[in-house]
């Protein structure tokens, strides 16, 4: 029997919302190519996506995405809409998919990074933010995926690492073994 442990999902989920929060913060306008810049929250959506899915995946998603519009020049709302959409497709298939598919994860990230990129660039396009489709899919939309996908595969290391669910964020560590807490002798 394994049981479910929502207190640590939310705490692993803001553990992992923190760090994201301030690597896009600190680490992404700093680095580029070209005009791109790795996109964190979607980098956020796809762990939560792909660990918890569902109704959480969603909501993560929206909120990392309005996290992301409300921390650079773009439309409020644009982002968010596309975080909530991709990971609504990224947590289709199911909980914990990251554990032991590295590859399936880093495949579906990567056309989710890319589609996300292409549709967040056109839109800026569309509202003037950028100055030809040249400027806006060489120069920005591919850049910002392939450095979105490069800042993933550490996320999705770290998660393909565990047995089930993503490893625990937390200072206690976490028990190994079959789940269950409760001891059979005496059955």
């Amino acid at each position: 029997m394994q049981v479910a442990d929502k207190n640590r999902n939310r705490r692993d989920i803001l553990v992992l919302a923190l760090v994201c929060g301030v690597c896009q913060l600190a680490l992404a306008p700093n680095i580029g190519i070209g005009n791109g810049r790795a996109n964190l929250a979607l980098v956020f959506t796809a762990c939560v996506a792909f660990n918890v899915g569902g109704r959480t995946g969603v909501l993560a998603g929206f909120l990392a995405g309005l996290f992301f519009d409300l921390s650079t020049t773009g439309p409020i709302g644009l982002m968010a809409g596309c975080c909530a959409a991709a990971s609504y497709a990224m947590g289709q298939e199911g909980r914990g998919r990251m554990a032991g598919e590295l590859g399936a994860s880093v495949v579906e990230f990567s056309v989710a990074a890319l589609v996300v990129s292409l549709v967040y660039h056109a839109a800026m396009l569309m509202v003037g933010q950028s100055s030809s489709l040249l400027d806006a899919v060489a120069l920005r939309a591919l850049p910002t995926a392939l450095l979105t996908i490069v800042s993933f595969l550490p996320f999705a290391w770290f998660y393909s690492r565990s047995t089930g669910g993503g490893p625990s964020l937390s200072m206690g560590g976490r028990r190994r073994g079959g789940g269950s807490h409760l001891s059979t002798r005496g059955l």
